[in-house]
């Protein structure tokens, strides 16, 4: 083969190749226009919708607080939560789990998800339910992300991203937490693989929602420590935040196995939801009045606060962690994170004083290892305690939930969550949490 052979073979070899590479970076160029698009509309929906629902929260929480009286109305409040899911025929609807299913599957959320949990999460924070806001916001979002979906005509594929688009606006417009919620929508779905494909939309959808709640008068939720209460890294100090992350993960197991088998003993004994529904407003009452204090009701934020700034009763974990089993077991809606954020902060401030950590410092380790051990998504976490209570102490927030992740099993808030990988040793289990 003669030199000029070679040379035209070479020109045409590149010449194939550059075509290749112009159809395939225009190609994903255009997909990245694509997304940036839906993005951005995603964003201002569901920020729209997600800012709404924040502010109705937030009254109902006001009202509740300035009405004494209002809470004798939760028996009342949870029938007409039954009656409007079965007059929209979702009777069995399974709340959060259909979300992070919707995005491993063919299957699709219904419209009718966002306006009844939107709702429903009012009359129950309204009423006094012990419950929390962030499960009912990845629903609307989820549920909202999936009517966008239908309208642009979008593949089976690209619903599962715009989904997580919705989870991520709805999740950052009600807390106030862009990074984690961008990364906490994808990584809750398949712990061990994270559909990055989604990064770029579910990234701009969460900062969209976030500053459209920002301009309606929201603040992000966040708890900044002192570097006073920061403790240098040192042995002693490694070997304090191991135990106290590894007593979080045995709580954070306890948190799922009383939400789940009460919602199990609920079914088992009072069939009728009516009944069942009106029995838990009773006992969330009940219970309130007999212990005195309104501290369990509703989302209990300044109990998280004070937790945050050293201050927490001995029993105030495990209390939070019944009223809550009692009001969303008996189908009361809302959303379990604020709660294990409770109890997690009141845990880790009482453990404190057993390990010689300072307890603000152990509240917050003790919010991101038990809401790590409860959704099994420690990358979340982490960035989560970054925005939540600042930089310092990074290395200790990181170590916290990493032996929260490792030590927690396989149980978990969501029973359609599926953990893909093996906690202990890189083999592919494929499991469903517990």
């Amino acid at each position: 083969m003669n030199r000029q052979s070679v040379w035209n073979k070479w020109k045409d070899g590149m010449k194939t190749l550059g075509i290749y590479l112009q159809k395939t970076l225009l190609s994903d160029f255009l997909s990245f226009l694509k997304w940036v698009a839906i993005a951005l509309v995603s964003g201002v929906v569901i920020g729209v919708a997600g800012t709404a629902f924040h502010l109705a929260i937030g009254w109902a929480e006001q009202t509740r607080d300035t009405v004494q009286w209002i809470p004798l109305l939760l028996p009342a409040g949870g029938l007409l939560i039954v009656f409007l899911y079965h007059i929209a025929g979702m009777d069995t609807d399974p709340g959060t789990d259909l979300v992070l299913f919707s995005v491993r599957s063919k299957s699709q959320v219904s419209w009718k998800t966002a306006p009844l949990i939107f709702a429903a999460t009012v009359i129950t924070h309204l009423l006094g339910g012990s419950a929390g806001r962030e499960g009912a916001a990845l629903q609307l979002g989820g549920s909202l992300g999936s009517v966008l979906g239908r309208l642009f005509r979008l593949d089976i594929k690209d619903m599962h991203i715009i989904t997580l688009c919705g989870m991520s606006a709805g999740f950052s417009a009600l807390f106030g937490t862009p990074m984690a919620a961008a990364i906490f929508a994808m990584e809750v779905i398949s712990v061990g693989v994270m559909y990055y494909a989604a990064l770029v939309p579910c990234v701009l959808a969460a900062l969209v929602a976030s500053q459209i709640s920002f301009a309606a008068g929201s603040h992000a939720t966040a708890f900044p420590l002192a570097e006073s209460v920061v403790p240098e890294i040192s042995a002693a100090g490694v070997a304090q935040v191991v135990i106290l992350a590894a007593l979080c993960a045995l709580v954070s197991i306890l948190v799922c196995l009383v939400f789940h088998k009460t919602s199990l003993l609920y079914r088992k004994f009072l069939r009728n939801p009516y009944l069942r529904i009106a029995v838990g407003g009773i006992l969330v009452i009940g219970l309130a009045m007999l212990l005195g204090t309104r501290d369990y009701l509703g989302a209990g934020m300044p109990v998280i606060q004070r937790a945050i700034n050293g201050e927490a009763r001995p029993e105030a974990f495990i209390l939070k962690l019944l009223f809550t089993a009692l009001t969303l077991g008996a189908g009361f809606k809302g959303g379990e994170i604020v709660p294990s954020f409770f109890i997690g902060a009141t845990f880790g401030c009482i453990a404190a004083g057993f390990l010689g950590l300072p307890p603000e410092f152990a509240a917050a380790l003790g919010l991101a290892a038990v809401f790590c051990g409860v959704t099994n998504c420690p990358v979340s976490s982490f960035v989560l305690s970054m925005e939540l209570f600042g930089a310092q102490g990074a290395l200790y927030f990181l170590l916290a939930v990493s032996v929260s992740y490792a030590l927690s099993g396989y149980y978990g808030l969501y029973s359609k969550q599926k953990i893909l990988y093996s906690k202990t040793r890189p083999v592919f289990i494929d499991v469903q949490t517990k």
